[in-house]
């Protein structure tokens, strides 16, 4: 039985799930890829957002692209809430269980996106309860949320209810 399948997942497109149970702490899954540096990202066209990107920053420095063959982590959606987590050991990227997995769960984790003027291109499509509509980190969707909550607000105020 194959440690991981990868098939159509109800959050988006492609995802990873377990072919086999892990408990809360497990080192899941390398994440693996190419290293770059941050400038050789910003001047490559090839990491514009216009597709799918699987950047991963290890420190000041460097950056590692997911986007290989061998990355089968790659395919890892985003969730609000996630059953494993990112931890850099050294200088290796894993993917941690947070909760005992099943055989058959699908695997996820918070991407970590920043709150920036591009939270948009980003939308969320997991439906958890914890989930503001984009794939920003758990510490951030306070000011996506607050940001909504005013703008319904003023709709409201606008037509007198």
């Amino acid at each position: 039985m194959p440690k991981f399948i990868r098939k159509k997942s109800g959050i988006n497109n492609w995802g990873l799930f377990a072919g086999q149970d892990f408990r809360k702490g497990d080192k899941v899954i390398e994440y693996k890829g190419k290293k770059y540096t941050h400038k050789q990202v910003e001047e490559d066209d090839r990491f514009d957002n216009s597709k799918a990107i699987y950047l991963f920053t290890l420190n000041k420095k460097t950056v590692l692209d997911g986007d290989t063959k061998s990355n089968t982590a790659k395919y890892i959606n985003h969730t609000c809430d996630p059953n494993c987590e990112v931890d850099i050991i050294k200088g290796k990227i894993w993917i941690i269980a947070t909760q005992d997995i099943k055989k058959g769960d699908e695997l996820s984790y918070d991407y970590g996106f920043g709150y920036d003027k591009d939270f948009r291109q980003f939308p969320c499509k997991c439906g958890s309860k914890n989930c503001c509509g984009y794939i920003v980190r758990d510490d951030q969707r306070w000011r996506i949320n607050r940001k909504f909550a005013k703008t319904k607000q003023g709709r409201l105020n606008k037509l007198g209810n």
